[in-house]
């Protein structure tokens, strides 16, 4: 088992144990990214917040059964976001707040559009995820900590205890690593699209 994976199991073998700094530091690592990602897909600031909780109680009560074999921790954890997260769409219909009062006019739900819409948003930020988690070390750390956890580049810089133009370059080739692989995977999609020359 790699290092990295067997700190993860270690650190969820002690949040099962109920240890509350492992539930702490659990949370100081992914609890950005899943109200990031709960913004996304849920029409409110006050929903996105409770579906924070409720995932971090799904992660405590499932902690015992992580398996760094099968998965890292961060795709474990959108797994469980994202399951969640449809659910409650699923369950809720939940509208957007810019829904027009009179509806649609072509008749249409808008509910369950609105629903498709951010199940499709869920799933490109699950695939960004995994897509971050194939990138070198250096370019996964400097883009977690500068887009998902909001971190300025300086601040990631003494953080990593990197130069600055070392962490300016890793951003920048972790990029375009990332859109050559999202496009990859826009026209596995899409194959009846035809590559642009």
């Amino acid at each position: 088992m790699a290092t990295d994976n067997r700190e993860d199991w270690k650190l969820m073998q002690e949040v099962a144990s109920g240890d509350e700094r492992a539930a702490s530091h659990l949370y100081d690592r992914f609890g950005a990214l899943v109200f990031k990602t709960s913004r996304q897909v849920l029409p409110t600031r006050v929903e996105a917040e409770d579906a924070v909780q409720e995932v971090f109680v799904r992660l405590w009560k499932t902690a015992d059964r992580y398996d760094p074999e099968r998965a890292k921790l961060v795709t474990w954890v959108m797994l469980i976001t994202r399951r969640l997260l449809i659910d409650k769409l699923r369950r809720k219909k939940v509208r957007p707040i810019s829904l027009p009062l009179e509806g649609d006019p072509a008749g249409r739900d808008q509910s369950s559009s609105f629903e498709s819409k951010a199940v499709e948003s869920l799933e490109r930020s699950h695939v960004l995820v995994q897509r971050i988690e194939e990138l070198p070390v250096l370019q996964q750390e400097v883009i977690k900590r500068a887009y998902l956890k909001g971190f300025t580049l300086r601040e990631v810089a003494e953080q990593l205890e990197v130069p600055i133009g070392t962490i300016k370059s890793a951003l920048s080739r972790g990029l375009a690593r990332l859109r050559d692989r999202l496009a990859d995977d826009h026209r596995v999609r899409e194959p009846g699209r035809a590559r642009p020359n």
